[in-house]
């Protein structure tokens, strides 16, 4: 976590919650916008509306008759690896190692110590650290095409209320949000895939990232060469709405582009009995607060899903002196780059000038500098397609369900923004088990089946994007 999320609690707590807040959206939104943003300072990383212009072109042919039964006898052959018995428990192994030692965003040293000493056992090549803790694995014949796999590492300051044989071992921090068996699963694919080596037409990249929940860690991952020679990249992420196993995505927007905002109004301190000669700064922000409700409700399409929600008032606490300023801010969200910067346009339009209004002044601060804007996460259609087809093969039609975008963000986003991608989820709802809590909870849980299926499916989709990708 960098050293400006410390110096704000606010934003440290923001960002912390932010990577899947659950509100659902109502409506499909748009297409993501045609032009590129002139605000280069706050969304420099928001062009998936330029994807077609700046991603090579990529041809996933599977036309053949004989080529599909060379895919399915693939897909067999991997959920096959994937069953064994001592497989199995490797897996579930790994993954409860890293859910008894839970690390927070930029510290998860252990947890990438586990997984190099696994690469090491598979006798797979990596090159280590990015973004400090990150790890870039390889595995193929080191050649062009290149497609990458990603799990994010790192955990959540949350105190873990599930009493089970691997509970937390760290107070006060918990993998509430899936990401061990996120790395279990990639572990998973890994052996799957140096197993079946000779039959790469290709390399496969993987990516084991850190700070997800807080800290943009794709970001510093980019920066520092986890996307070279990439030509397309896949995430995976568990879900408590799927049913065990099951693959569920959607072409086009999926995640929503996220934002923070506080504002600072100031004005002259006064008493309750000389009110009339100065500024009302309660009365300001009461209004200013009020008046945001009305950019999405009334300015904003009603099919273009977006959300300001003010999440916090900070004041003074005396009933007879107003305070010399307030504070308040929360969150935007949209599901394309036009109408995230729209909002953060108006955002600060309406609160200075309700501020005026009661003559006080006010300034609005978005973060910039920060690591807490996330751009939409938007699919690629291409390779939305190859995971149902992929997904479809491993376990039948019925393993797989188009899902509703969510107002979540993802820092994946990030990676989208420089070559095609594909972000998906895989259940792990289990009413007998109890896994049926919202991620973030400290009831979370996992339905441990769903680790095989989804190194499978990670596994499958890399091969068969290099197969095809050499016809």
């Amino acid at each position: 976590m960098n050293t400006h999320l410390h110096k704000s609690p606010f934003l440290s707590l923001a960002v912390a919650a932010l990577a899947f807040s659950c509100m659902i959206t109502t409506a499909p939104p748009p297409e993501a916008a045609t032009e590129r943003s002139s605000d280069h300072d706050i969304l420099s990383y928001f062009e998936s509306a330029l994807n077609s212009l700046r991603y090579p072109p990529l041809k996933l042919k599977n036309h053949s008759s004989a080529v599909q039964v060379a895919k399915k006898s693939a897909a067999d052959e991997i959920a096959r690896i994937a069953r064994g018995s001592d497989f199995v428990k490797w897996i579930k192994f790994v993954r409860r190692a890293i859910h008894e030692n839970p690390e927070l965003a930029f510290e998860e040293h252990e947890t990438s110590r586990l997984v190099r000493r696994e690469l090491d056992g598979l006798d797979v090549g990596y090159r280590f650290p990015l973004a400090k803790t990150g790890i870039r694995a390889m595995i193929g014949t080191g050649k062009a095409p290149f497609v990458a796999l990603r799990a994010d590492m790192d955990a959540l300051p949350i105190q873990e209320a599930v009493e089970w044989e691997h509970k937390s071992k760290n107070a006060g921090k918990m993998h509430a949000c899936g990401h061990d068996a996120h790395v279990a699963m990639l572990m998973g694919a890994a052996r799957i895939l140096k197993a079946r080596e000779n039959h790469l037409k290709g390399t496969v990249i993987l990516l084991f990232q850190p700070a997800e929940e807080a800290g943009n860690g794709a970001k510093r991952m980019i920066e520092e060469g986890a996307l070279e020679d990439v030509e397309a990249i896949f995430a995976m992420h568990v879900s408590h709405l799927l049913q065990t196993s099951v693959i569920g995505s959607r072409s086009g927007p999926l995640l929503a582009g996220c934002g923070f905002f506080k504002a600072i109004i100031t004005g002259q301190q006064i008493t309750s009995g000389n009110s009339h000669h100065s500024s009302d700064l309660v009365l300001a922000a009461s209004a200013a607060v009020i008046s945001l409700q009305g950019i999405v409700s009334r300015e904003s399409n009603p099919l273009d899903s977006q959300v300001v929600s003010v999440t916090f008032v900070d004041s003074r606490d005396d009933p007879n002196v107003s305070p010399t300023s307030i504070a308040f801010g929360g969150t935007l969200r949209a599901f394309s780059t036009a109408s995230f910067q729209r909002l953060v346009k108006r955002i600060e339009e309406v609160i200075v000038a309700q501020a005026k209004v009661y003559k006080c002044s006010a300034t609005v601060d978005f973060f910039k500098d920060s690591d807490s804007i996330y751009p939409p996460m938007v699919n690629n259609d291409l390779m939305y397609e190859h995971v149902k087809r992929v997904s479809t093969d491993l376990g039948g039609p019925a393993n797989f369900q188009v899902v509703e975008p969510v107002m979540g963000g993802e820092d994946f986003s990030f990676y989208s923004e420089v070559v095609p991608a594909a972000f998906f989820y895989i259940g792990i709802k289990n009413k007998t088990l109890g896994s049926v809590h919202s991620a973030h909870s400290p009831h979370f849980m996992i339905d441990e089946d769903a680790l095989t299926v989804g190194a499978a499916t990670h596994a499958a989709i890399a091969e068969r994007y290099l197969s095809e990708r050499a016809l």
